[in-house]
């Protein structure tokens, strides 16, 4: 069997009959928004729909108004219910994602052929970790900027 590479755009029918009706659909998500939980075109994620509101920390599939297909982590809810989604390596936050955007939730992941699932051990110790690691990661990530933002000049 030839691997041909696809583009959501083109099977987002075919996923969503597919979730809608009670099955998974697994894909290898392209991308550095996730890293480190998942690497650019290496891993592979499960996905299935939601069987109700999204949870913090889940990651989820979702369509931005503009059409393009994401996949990252629900950090937050709006005052209106919103959900606030970010990728594990980025600091901006994208707010006013609804049901609506949502299309599937990862329930598993495979890196290297090992199983992860979102009830795992090593899968929940990293979400724990990730929390605590973010605000540390963003200060610094923050103070690097400034200082290169920041021109010295030198007195001759």
């Amino acid at each position: 069997m030839n691997n041909k590479e696809i583009q959501l755009e083109d099977v987002i029918q075919i996923i969503k009959e597919k979730l809608n009706s009670g099955g998974t659909v697994t894909f290898t998500p392209h991308g550095t928004s996730m890293y480190p939980m998942l690497r650019n075109g290496e891993d592979v994620v499960v996905l299935k729909k939601p069987e109700d509101r999204l949870k913090y920390l889940d990651v989820a599939l979702y369509r931005r108004s503009n059409g393009d297909f994401v996949l990252h982590r629900v950090v937050g809810f709006d005052k209106d219910g919103k959900y606030i989604f970010c990728g594990d390596n980025q600091f901006h936050k994208e707010r006013g994602i609804t049901d609506e955007n949502i299309i599937g939730v990862v329930t598993a992941f495979y890196r290297k052929g090992k199983h992860y699932t979102d009830n795992s051990l090593s899968y929940r110790f990293y979400k724990s970790a990730w929390e605590y690691i973010k605000a540390p990661m963003r200060m610094l990530y923050s103070a690097h900027i400034m200082n290169k933002s920041i021109k010295i000049k030198k007195k001759r």
